[in-house]
């Protein structure tokens, strides 16, 4: 690949990142997927005492169904577990598929178990911080005092593992993008600014007509 694509990827990925400053909140809301370093991440933070509880979102998704025996949250709750966070502090939506779902149907769960937090750390795959936040903002029911959003510190080209391949990071890194530009018009997300060299890397990914 040519070294100008690399650095229009990684444009697009820095975009993605917050860069939301952390502090203590009510609790961590972890967005599941198929990144179990999310999961592992979510517990440094909680045995940090940035939040009392950890909220894990996430049914059986296309990249999970095939490859975890439990739903996402069940399997990341496994690892919150293992990484000593005890499951009184752990709160568990089973049946998200998608980051709208992870939104609404976890506002059903603490409504139904009769909690209420005014302060979220979102806990998500470095190019979903962005989605998430966004997400979060346009489909949670409530007024929140602070909403952030971080995820696992690993730099783009260190990112790729054996679980998830270069090429995946790409295209859901580009994808993502996608749905930043695209969503807000469906109802789905806020709207966000766009820099003008975040929008000439994508066109030039996508005239490179690679992803």
């Amino acid at each position: 690949m040519p070294a100008r694509l690399y650095k229009h990827i990684e444009t697009i990925w820095n975009f993605h990142l917050m860069g939301h400053e952390v502090t203590p909140a009510d609790c961590l809301f972890v967005l599941c997927s198929n990144d179990v370093r999310v999961a592992e991440y979510a517990a440094d933070l909680y045995r940090r005492g940035l939040a009392p509880y950890v909220l894990v979102s996430g049914g059986k998704g296309r990249f999970t169904e095939e490859v975890f025996e439990k739903s996402e949250a069940e399997t990341f709750a496994e690892i919150l577990l293992d990484e000593g966070v005890p499951g009184r502090a752990i709160l568990l939506e089973k049946e998200a598929t998608n980051t709208g779902e992870n939104v609404t149907l976890s506002h059903a769960l603490l409504e139904q178990k009769g909690l209420r937090f005014n302060r979220f750390i979102l806990v998500q795959k470095p190019f979903m911080e962005r989605r998430a936040y966004a997400t979060f903002l346009q489909q949670w029911p409530d007024e929140v005092q602070s909403v952030v959003c971080t995820s696992p510190p690993i730099p783009f080209l260190e990112y790729p593992n054996t679980d998830l391949t270069f090429d995946h990071v790409v295209n859901a890194t580009v994808s993502d993008f996608e749905r930043i530009k695209d969503y807000p018009a469906q109802g789905f997300q806020i709207e966000q600014p766009i820099p003008d060299e975040v929008m000439s890397a994508y066109n030039e990914i996508k005239k490179a007509g690679l992803w």
